[in-house]
């Protein structure tokens, strides 16, 4: 995602209302997301749904290299070639 730009990616409630269309128009255009402001202070954030989606797909893969970090931490890894038999009795079924 790229980084916000301050004088064009921060917008009042009132601006959105007015403008939705061209308002999503510029964040699918710049892959930018757009801050709603609502009584001078952020209220919602609008985001490409690709955008979005990569996002997602990189919080669950940090969510799991944790998961993972965690479960060695607590002795529950098994070795390369451990692993490495498992797959492939797993690729010949």
């Amino acid at each position: 995602m790229r980084r916000l730009q301050l004088d064009q990616d921060i917008k009042p409630l009132s601006e959105f209302r007015a403008n939705v269309g061209k308002c999503i128009q510029q964040v699918h255009q710049t892959r930018r997301p757009l801050v709603i402001t609502q009584h001078g202070r952020s209220a919602a954030v609008l985001l490409d749904v690709a955008e979005y989606e990569a996002l997602m797909e990189r919080l669950e893969l940090l969510e799991d290299i944790q998961l993972a970090e965690r479960q060695i931490e607590e002795g529950k890894g098994i070795s390369h070639d451990e692993a490495h038999k498992i797959i492939q009795q797993r690729l010949k079924k």
